[in-house]
């Protein structure tokens, strides 16, 4: 059964089967999937448990393996190669822009342009499964792409608020001074020692999601802030560990991934109920100008802005090649989260706008196309021929500490 478990996990099984039931609803019995999705108990409906409160985790657990890579031994360290990523990240926001409106240019359809902001994220957790099974889980593509689309997705998020406010409800900054506070708050309890994630999650994580919430920004990235204070260890075992490792970390950091790893993957069901609702014959020009602007803009745009940056000085990190940044830059171009929530604020009409969301859910039509390629590039073990030749001999083999084993601990 724990077998079984785990492959669920690395498989995103349950995200997937909550696509899947969200399709089949939405289609098959329209009125029931709004009643699931949206109706109101006690005043709060799935919908926001899910978007609002759930997602939470699932970005903070992304938070914390952006902090691992950033540590000593990390595909992110030193700071310098993070600089990479950050510029890809504008690559792939600024090349979808341009691809949607060149679409719209050839269409003629100008009535669509404020759809533009559709396409410029990334599906994490869609992105996060493909990378780890094309690459394979401890390739450093998988913490560039990680930590280029909780950036990207950060982007999307203040696209919303910033050119798609809701009317009777517009953003107000001045609650962000919660998420100051929660930062400090953070900060002041690692400097005291504070070792529990739950008093993390209880005080800074709560405040900054309030903070969020009242300044009418999208909560979901409220751990994202709080994620980095927790204690971890100085250097990590590896990054993205196996569920099955025999050795578990016992810092703050990884007690708090072991401990939501579970939920929050089989909660991905949910999260893909929610929000992959779409009519499958919602099919017009804001589909084939989403689409073409994940596929193609946000693809050339990821791989132009980060050769750029190595051009600079700021390196792609290490094992990762031209090849595999395209391949990085099209996993990207998965859009389904993010995209879905800009869709649906984006357009008055309700035919525009579930044609946005089907170029959006159409673009999980991708990947299958990286993984193939991935086999066929054979990035895996290409990856894996490099550390062995990186890899240190064993300690038994250096004589100075077979002769003298180290002190026990």
């Amino acid at each position: 059964m724990n077998g079984l478990v785990k492959r669920m996990q690395e498989l995103s099984l349950p995200l997937l089967g909550g696509v899947v039931a969200a399709i089949v609803l939405a289609n098959a019995a329209p009125h029931t999937y709004h009643a699931i999705t949206h109706a109101s108990l006690f005043g709060v409906s799935l919908h926001f448990v899910v978007n609002d409160l759930f997602m939470a985790l699932f970005f903070g657990l992304a938070a914390k393996e952006i902090v691992e890579s950033l540590l000593p031994g990390g595909a992110l360290h030193p700071l310098k190669k993070a600089v990479n990523p950050l510029l890809a990240t504008v690559g792939g926001v600024v090349g979808p822009i341009v691809a949607y409106f060149a679409v719209l240019a050839y269409q003629g359809r100008w009535d669509i342009a404020s759809g533009w902001g559709v396409p410029t994220a990334t599906d994490i957790a869609l992105a996060w499964l493909v990378a780890r099974l094309a690459f394979g889980a401890t390739h450093p593509a998988v913490s560039f792409l990680l930590l280029l689309a909780v950036a990207d997705d950060a982007i999307g998020l203040v696209i919303i608020a910033i050119f798609y406010p809701d009317p009777t409800h517009p953003a107000e900054p001045f609650w962000l001074i919660f998420v100051v506070a929660a930062i400090l708050g953070a900060w002041a309890m690692r400097r005291r020692g504070v070792r529990s994630f739950w008093a993390y999650l209880a005080g800074p994580g709560v405040l900054s999601w309030w903070g969020l919430h009242a300044a009418h920004l999208h909560p979901a990235l409220a751990l994202v802030a709080v994620v980095p204070f927790m204690p971890h260890a100085k250097h990590d075992a590896g990054l993205f560990a196996e569920y099955h490792d025999a050795h578990v970390e016992t810092d703050t950091l990884n007690r708090f991934e072991h401990t939501f790893r579970l939920p929050v993957d089989f909660g991905l069901f949910f999260f893909g109920l929610c929000n992959a609702g779409v009519t499958l014959g919602s099919v017009g020009s804001a589909t084939w100008a989403v689409l073409l602007a994940l596929v193609i803009g946000k693809t050339l745009g990821i791989f132009f802005f980060a050769t750029l940056g190595r051009a600079m000085g700021f390196p792609l990190p290490d094992g990762m090649s031209r090849s595999t940044l395209a391949l990085a830059g099209l996993t990207a171009s998965l859009g389904l989260t993010v995209a879905l929530f800009v869709a649906g604020v984006a357009f008055v009409d309700a035919g525009a706008r579930d044609a946005a969301k089907m170029g959006a859910l159409l673009s999980v039509g991708v990947a299958p196309l990286v993984l193939l390629l991935a086999r066929v590039a054979r990035v895996r073990q290409l990856v894996d021929r490099a550390r062995q030749t990186l890899r240190p001999p064993p300690l038994a083999e250096h004589t100075h500490f077979s002769e003298h084993p180290p002190p026990a601990e």
